[in-house]
């Protein structure tokens, strides 16, 4: 394309400022949310995986138990395999910080086998403590700290930290630091012995990391030292370990990008309206420009270009917005956006080039994308007809094809029924896409049928309004396209939310049926309920009666992540919120039972009635699945079996929780301050169900801030649509306001005139788009929220929300149609009915 029609098609953009600026800043809000949310799962990713190097250091394969941990001795029989160069035990500690609400993970090592095989973890001891003795790194006391615990903590070398153990508060001396921890991964280190007295682990270990001699098989040493474990007990490799731990924030990370992309899409539309009436006013240029001798490709080639340079200025306006969204997140909500996956994180923002250019050429796509049509109408026209005035008009006139939106539904919906792609819902979201095409396709046709309902009434304006959108349909494709898209995210995920907090809330209400409930510390961290403090706080006045709950962690796959094992009295299933049938067992010499989360019915493929090997205590023992039961806490899977069964298993008689059922009059803040004095206030949390369901939903609803963010940027897109589309509209329709003028209509009924167009047009738009939305938000609720969450919910409609959001969108547009038109309505109408070439 020669230099002189470069400079006709690119000025177009210049002397169209206002709806160039909206196309870009909607490409940019598209590409910034998208790109935002990569950088930043993309940063705490690469630094959770760099932390799960460094504890691995230089290990081939890890062994790995259950939380709890397991037999010290699998270590002395590993190490002595003639595979084996170097076996370090490690002790893995969640620790809980009394008064300080946040825990630390506390590595115990070996101090001699860890320095061969992860040296990341070697603690230098301060000078201070250096004085002690060569052995300062052993004492039971000495606590080392990485940087970024340090700075985290605000504590200083030499000062003390309390950490809990049980319900007591243990001092532990700073005695050092650990230096190649770097500042991105928050943790301690201490002596393996130590921590084994401290936290009441004799004889447990949590990992062995090992280093393999020269020439071994990793692959086939991995086969043969599984061979030798206990069941519950595995050996990886550290990727597999790594990929495991990666894979629970997937689905969170992918359904946000994929909504930042939905949020780009809608505005290729933009694009597209601003281009079609960009067309639509330029057609007797451009048919000059063939008449000329411009051919077609020319032509197509031109207009697409300019969508191009759209989408190009869009996309690199969006990565810089990215960039300081990201940093604002790293600031504010973490790097999991809330959604509490890494914790204890502290990713470092930097510039990461291949999404960023991905992202640059996904809003040139759009660009382009939104160009074709109206490039490919353009080309259609012929030019002798078009340079007549009036064959604008010609634009607007729609060609349904009625067959495309059938088509598109019986596609969405055919893609409902596929399984997922490695754990993600792509073919859930290719429907998504199928209905909002089938929605925006529909729109001609509705527009014609909606403006036949309204035939009858003699208001001129009212019958100008729907004449107008009757004959010309595309007209309100062209101002509506966007509308649909955003009101169908919008309501999508108003509904989608709306279900899943009204489920959870319900879930909450069923699950928590005590009066109070008291915690030693949250089920991971090192705080647990003696039986001598469990029978105190059940002799206690005012307690009718308590339940104790207990938790761990069961590795059933290797190649999936630990299951969490709560043992709770469960009254026969009665306790749980159960979904769809139960069955009981048979005969009192049955297999005890147990009642599995619909997480991992989906993923361990399990169902009612199946027996399901349990590894408990080193052994695996058998359970007859009674029942399936809804958990909104872990999407990896939990299992509950009956707490009597656990403890006759594994002896263990240590609580995490306690439900606590008053007696009749008694106060709960009176009977949660006798607790308190009994056991002590920095290392126990007592709560009633109100508070714990007000503090869940409060997390519920932080989680889900980005989505309401993304909620915002399409309802604010798509206003921008139709206040592009109408001034547009507006400008190419000067010749038709002209004569309007001449036939005695005033500047303010004009004005009125298209507040009226804009109405109808955003009120049939949204009305399709809310139709659309809760097609969609169907498939988000049943299969995309399913195949990634693996769980249920009950639909629930925000009806009142929902006939608010509608009409307040309706006036919205009518304004910004009204505003729009403001300028066309200023100019002479003598000179816009004599405008021809």
């Amino acid at each position: 394309m020669s230099a002189a029609l470069r400079h006709v098609f690119l000025a177009s953009l210049r002397r169209r400022r206002l709806a160039t600026a909206l196309s870009l800043f909607a490409i940019a809000l598209g590409v910034a949310l998208g790109l935002a949310v990569q950088l930043i799962h993309g940063a705490a990713l690469d630094e959770f995986g760099r932390g799960m190097r460094l504890l691995a250091g230089e290990a081939d394969l890890q062994v790995f138990g259950p939380r709890a941990g397991f037999d010290d001795a699998v270590y002395a029989e590993i190490a002595a395999q003639a595979e084996v160069a170097d076996a370090s035990p490690v002790l893995e500690i969640d620790a809980r910080l009394p008064g300080r609400d946040i825990s630390l993970r506390i590595f115990g090592i070996d101090m001699f086998r860890a320095a061969h095989v992860h040296p990341a973890l070697m603690p230098q001891v301060d000078t201070a403590a250096r004085e002690t003795g060569p052995l300062a790194a052993l004492a039971a006391d000495a606590l080392f700290l990485s940087p970024a615990a340090r700075t985290a903590l605000g504590i200083a070398p030499g000062e003390m930290l309390a950490v809990q153990s049980g319900t007591h508060a243990l001092p532990l001396r700073i005695a050092g630091t650990v230096p190649a921890a770097g500042l991105g991964q928050e943790l301690g280190v201490m002596d393996i012995a130590a921590a084994q007295l401290l936290f009441g682990r004799i004889g447990r270990i949590s990992r062995i990391d090992l280093r393999l001699k020269s020439g071994i098989d990793r692959d086939a040493a991995r086969r043969s030292l599984a061979a030798l474990l206990p069941a519950g007990v595995e050996v990886l490799t550290p990727e597999t370990a790594e990929a495991q731990t990666s894979a629970l924030s997937q689905a969170y990370r992918v359904n946000l990008t994929m909504l930042a992309i939905i949020a780009l899409l809608t505005g290729g539309f933009l694009v597209f309206s601003t281009q079609l009436l960009a067309v639509a006013r330029r057609r007797q240029e451009l048919a000059f420009l063939r008449a000329l001798g411009l051919d077609r490709a020319a032509l197509i080639r031109g207009l697409l270009a300019e969508g191009a340079v759209v989408g190009l200025t869009g996309g690199l306006l969006g990565i810089v917005l990215a960039y300081g969204l990201a940093g604002l997140a790293f600031n504010y909500v973490g790097g999991d956006l809330g959604a509490g996956y890494f914790r204890g994180l502290r990713p470092a923002l930097r510039f990461d080039l291949r999404p960023s250019v991905a992202y640059v050429l996904l809003g040139v796509l759009a660009g382009v994308a939104g160009a074709w049509l109206p490039a490919r109408e353009a080309a259609r026209m012929n030019p002798a007809r078009a340079l007549r005035a009036g064959d604008e008009a010609e634009v607007f006139q729609s060609r349904p094809r009625a067959y495309l939106t059938p088509a598109c539904l019986a596609l969405a919906t055919l893609l409902c029924f596929l399984p997922p792609l490695g754990g993600v819902p792509i073919f859930g979201y290719a429907a998504v896409a199928f209905l909002l095409a089938g929605a925006v396709l529909a729109l001609p046709t509705l527009v014609q049928l909606s403006m036949g309902f309204l035939d009858g009434t003699r208001d001129v304006l009212w019958m100008l309004a729907r004449a107008r959108l009757a004959a010309a349909p595309g007209q309100a494709v062209v101002a509506a396209a966007g509308v649909v898209a955003s009101v169908a995210l919008a309501v999508a995920m108003a509904i989608m939310v709306s279900s899943f907090r009204h489920s959870v809330d319900g879930w909450l209400e069923s699950i928590l049926p005590a009066d109070l409930y008291l915690s030693a510390s949250p089920a991971a961290t090192s705080g647990f309920l003696a039986p001598e403090m469990q029978e105190q706080v059940a002799s206690l006045p005012g307690i009718a009666a308590i339940r104790p709950v207990r938790f761990d962690t069961l590795r059933l796959d290797t190649e999936r992540f630990p299951v969490t094992l709560i043992a709770r009295p469960v009254d026969g299933g009665a306790a749980l919120p159960l979904v769809g049938a139960t069955v009981t067992a048979d005969s009192p010499d049955a297999a005890p039972s147990a009642w599995i989360s619909e997480a991992m019915a989906d993923l361990f493929a399990v169902k009612v009635g199946d027996v399901l090997q349990l590894p408990i205590s080193g052994r695996r023992v058998a359970f007859h699945v009674a029942g399936i039961w809804r958990d909104y806490a872990r999407q990896h899977g939990a299992v509950v079996i009956e707490l009597a069964d656990y403890r006759a298993l594994t002896g263990d008689f240590n609580a995490n929780d306690l439900a606590i059922w008053l007696a009749d009059g008694a106060e709960p803040d009176t009977v949660a301050q006798a607790i308190r004095n009994a056991l002590g206030d920095d290392t126990i949390k007592i709560a009633s169900p109100g508070d714990i369901r007000a503090i869940s939903l409060a997390i519920f609803d932080r989680t889900f801030l980005v989505t309401y963010l993304m909620e915002a940027v399409a309802i604010l897109i798509g206003l921008f649509g139709v206040s592009t589309s109408f001034a547009g509209l507006a400008t190419a329709r000067r010749k038709e306001f002209g004569m309007l003028r001449h036939l005695g209509l005033t500047r303010g009924e004009i004005g009125r005139l298209l507040t009226v167009e804009g109405a109808l047009t955003a009120a049939v738009g949204t009305a399709v788009g809310m139709v659309a939305g809760g097609a969609i938000a169907l498939v988000l609720v049943e299969v995309i929220n399913r195949q990634s969450f693996h769980w249920s919910m009950d639909i629930r409609l925000p009806l009142a929300g929902l006939v608010i959001f509608a009409g307040a969108l309706v006036l919205l547009a009518a304004l910004a149609a009204r505003l729009s038109g403001h300028q066309a309505m200023r100019q002479s109408a003598v000179l816009a009915v004599r405008e021809d070439w």
